[in-house]
């Protein structure tokens, strides 16, 4: 299983990178991560952007699975989202997400990923399916 150190030192680069999304706990069939509400996950009303939740709900639930694989010849990578936003992040805020495996096949990952703020108030709930590839 990788660590915490591992998956957060391939972020600098991308997308969670800019979102400064930073994972924090990991385990067999859970995953952590917090992400503050700023500049660069808002929309224009001072809200959280429902694509940002999706964003870290897809790199919680991707990050768990690739985790979580042994074979070095697999990649992760996300095939179906859901998610119901039922709650308003503000600007200045942080929020944590927490995805719990709920199927692991040979193939496919399900996950829930639920997206709190730090009052554990509900923003988003999420449902992702990874799909698992072999890679050259």
């Amino acid at each position: 299983m990788k660590t915490i150190q591992e998956l957060n030192a391939l972020t600098p680069a991308t997308l969670m990178g800019h979102f400064s999304i930073h994972f924090t706990t990991i385990g067999a069939d859970f995953i952590g991560a917090e992400m503050p509400v700023d500049e660069r996950t808002l929309q224009p009303f001072g809200r959280m952007h429902g694509g940002a939740a999706i964003a870290l709900a897809e790199s919680v639930a991707s990050a768990g699975s690739w985790a979580i694989l042994d074979d070095e010849c697999t990649a992760v990578v996300g095939s179906e989202v859901s998610a119901s936003h039922v709650g308003a992040a503000r600007a200045g805020s942080t929020v944590f997400a927490i995805g719990k495996l709920i199927h692991r096949g040979r193939l496919h990952h399900v996950w829930e990923v639920t997206i709190k703020m730090q009052d554990n108030k509900p923003v988003s709930l999420c449902r992702i399916t990874n799909t698992i590839i072999t890679t050259p």
